[in-house]
């Protein structure tokens, strides 16, 4: 293993430790009060008049509450996963999305339907899991092997392993005639979120917890594994720790709702841009404007052309390209100037 660090990224991609270590600030009360304003709009938008209907508050329990939780959940989980393979990989490009580990959990739920014809949710999410994590620790075996020189390259190496693992995807699902799911599993919506399909959603708190736990251990990962193993750190095993709750939080969300891009890719990268890269003083922030950017985007879903629904997945991908283009720019100019 050379002693820089496995992506070869440049200084502007090292972990930079800021002052920010307290949570409860000014800023982050009003973030909160945001989210909470953003779930309370999402409890009360809909087709469905539930103020003028006699089973209004019947479905709004059964429907709106389960939706609104699972957004800000899902929000949550996806943005840590993308915070969590930044950090360990000192790459800003790499998120689920840009790494191919999204394409592994589908292809695992397209084998899971192979072989039992109607799997119960914890068979999906079980195959959805295991796929996830073995494709992520194929990208990073790949990173540890090949040395790279620009961090521009991970993600295009990591959307090209997607890309394959995606046509591999869509060749058995041609060839066993199961082209319906995949194409019910590429456009993420919570359309049938509700009662009975959503609850195993709440494991993302547990691994919450899990990061936050191992958050200093995580951050020091994230100084290379010369640097890591310097300061008491097993490197190897928090990695796998790393990609193991990686696995499981895209698991759960690919199995629940669907594929969701660029999520992990928006916020870690503006929660970085004014507070530095300390996983465990960053983490609630993450979290939060995680919630708060899928409801935003699933409230845009559900109403810019009511009474129909656009898939979440649609409004989320184009904010999320714009974002990445963004982010590719901001990088690209510093070396010009040079």
């Amino acid at each position: 293993m050379p002693k820089n660090v496995i992506t070869g990224v440049e200084n502007n991609s090292q972990p930079q430790f800021c002052n920010h270590n307290k949570i409860w600030t000014k800023p982050f009360i009003l973030a909160i009060i945001v989210v909470i304003m953003l779930g309370i709009i999402s409890l009360f938008t809909g087709v469905y008049d539930i103020r003028g209907q006699e089973d209004g508050m019947e479905m709004f329990f059964i429907t709106r509450v389960p939706r609104t939780v699972a957004l800000m959940l899902t929000g949550a989980a996806m943005a840590m996963a993308g915070l969590v393979m930044q950090l360990t990989t000192q790459n800003r490009f790499v998120e689920p999305t840009t790494t191919g580990t999204i394409e592994w959990a589908g292809l695992g739920l397209l084998v899971v339907y192979l072989f039992v014809p109607a799997p119960s949710l914890v068979l999906r999410m079980t195959g959805a899991i295991l796929f996830s994590f073995i494709g992520t620790m194929i990208f990073f075996l790949f990173l540890r092997r090949v040395r790279l020189r620009s961090s521009l390259i991970v993600p295009i190496i990591g959307l090209m392993l997607g890309a394959v693992i995606s046509a591999i995807s869509t060749f058995m699902g041609l060839f066993f005639q199961m082209t319906q799911i995949i194409e019910s599993w590429f456009v993420g919506s919570f359309a049938a979120v509700q009662v009975g399909r959503y609850e195993y959603l709440w494991i993302i708190v547990i691994i919450t917890f899990l990061i936050f736990i191992y958050a200093n251990r995580l951050t020091l990962a994230g100084l290379g594994e010369d640097v890591a193993t310097n300061l008491g750190v097993n490197y190897n095993r928090i990695i796998l720790l790393a990609n193991g709750l990686i696995a499981v939080a895209v698991g759960i969300v690919a199995a629940v709702i669907g594929n969701l891009p660029f999520l992990g890719l928006i916020v870690p990268n503006i929660v970085s841009m004014f507070r530095g890269d300390d996983l465990r003083s960053n983490l609630p922030w993450v979290c939060v404007i995680g919630m708060s950017t899928i409801t935003l985007c699933d409230i845009i879903s559900r109403t810019i052309i009511m009474p129909f629904e656009v898939p979440v997945s649609l409004i989320l991908g184009t904010v999320g390209a714009v974002v990445f283009i963004t982010i590719l720019l901001r990088q690209r100019k510093p070396r010009r100037l040079r």
